[in-house]
């Protein structure tokens, strides 16, 4: 189906790849914001769909606002990507983090059930939710053990749709996304942080990267085969909850491993802990360090997940490999810091 789709959380980089598949796809686009937030969004501008966006002041702290919004555009679609999504801050602003990625997708909700109960609605759940995981890999029936307050808020929006789904009839489905990145990632978040820090060691606009557990493994994709399932999973004739995920396996280290040789350097890792550090072979120079105040207060050691029923039922695949997104984000940053961008 086409029509018209509300997407919160456009200025991240699963909104900016969404856009961009739905308006390849014939949709009208409407980007959800707040009424004082920074109106440019670089991530729609670097994919040159800028100008095809409308934008609507949409508050997820505001019920009435939500009401109004969808009794005036009726969207057929309402993607809700929008979230507090950084888990280490999420310790030091649990209640904010609470009110955005919990409270927020419940007034959503209520406000389709209130308002046009025919929108269907898209959760953006998270792997985090299962943390401590209870087996491996997982999967849609694994049972959840969240490890931080993003975990926790996200589950209370996860069980939020499938109740509104089973209470109401709502399409409302849970897309529970695995660790999936791209050359739009916040540098907030380590595989970014990693990628753009190397590329500037490389330059010498810096001299170290400083990372928290390096031995943390994660199910690693590229956000831009992640929002087709999104897609997917609404045009099914019945709401579901979906794993996307790659079913592989890497470390914090053999990011940083891949991405350093792709920018010529050698790591070699000596240490361990805290004192754990990697070295360039080929200039026997510092390139990478730990730093224990970037340890999470409740570290998430490994996660892993199954796509078989994504595959299965909607015939998502990923695309893009672990490698290949790597020196995609690699190249990009590359050539952001050779264009002078990290010295803005």
């Amino acid at each position: 189906m086409t029509g018209t789709a509300l997407i919160t959380g456009i200025s991240g980089q699963d909104g900016a790849y969404l856009a961009r598949l739905l308006l390849g796809k014939g949709y009208r686009v409407l980007r959800a914001r707040r009424r004082f937030s920074n109106h440019a969004v670089p991530q729609v501008h670097e994919l040159r769909i800028a100008g095809d966006v409308e934008f609507v002041d949409f508050d997820l702290a505001e019920m009435t606002n939500i009401l109004r919004v969808l009794e005036h555009v009726k969207p057929d679609e309402l993607y809700n990507l929008g979230a507090q999504s950084f888990v280490y801050l999420s310790f030091d602003q649990p209640i904010y983090t609470a009110e955005v990625d919990g409270i927020g997708p419940l007034r959503i909700l209520e406000a389709i059930r209130q308002a046009i109960p025919t929108t269907r609605f898209y959760q953006a759940s998270t792997s985090e939710m299962f943390g401590k995981a209870q087996s491996t890999p997982q999967d849609e029936t694994t049972p959840f053990y969240p490890r931080s307050p993003y975990g926790i808020a996200k589950l209370f929006a996860h069980w939020t749709t499938v109740n509104y789904r089973e209470s109401y009839g709502i399409h409302a489905s849970s897309g529970i996304l695995f660790n999936h990145e791209s050359p739009l990632r916040g540098r907030e978040f380590v595989t970014r942080k990693i990628t753009w820090s190397l590329a500037r060691i490389r330059h010498g606009d810096l001299d170290v990267l400083e990372l928290g557990n390096l031995d943390a493994a994660r199910d690693w994709g590229f956000a831009g085969d992640y929002v087709e399932g999104m897609w997917l999973m609404l045009q099914q004739r019945a709401a579901q909850d979906f794993v996307l995920a790659t079913g592989e396996n890497h470390t914090v280290r053999s990011f940083v491993g891949t991405a350093a040789s792709r920018l010529g350097f050698a790591i070699e890792w000596t240490g361990s802990g805290a004192d754990d550090q990697g070295i360039d072979r080929n200039t026997g120079k510092l390139i990478v360090r730990v730093n224990p105040a970037l340890y999470r207060p409740a570290e998430v050691d490994v996660l892993i997940g199954s796509p078989k029923k994504a595959q299965e039922i909607l015939g998502w695949r990923r695309k893009v490999s672990f490698d290949e997104l790597v020196t995609l984000m690699v190249e990009a940053d590359e050539k952001k810091v050779q264009d002078g961008a990290a010295r803005v």
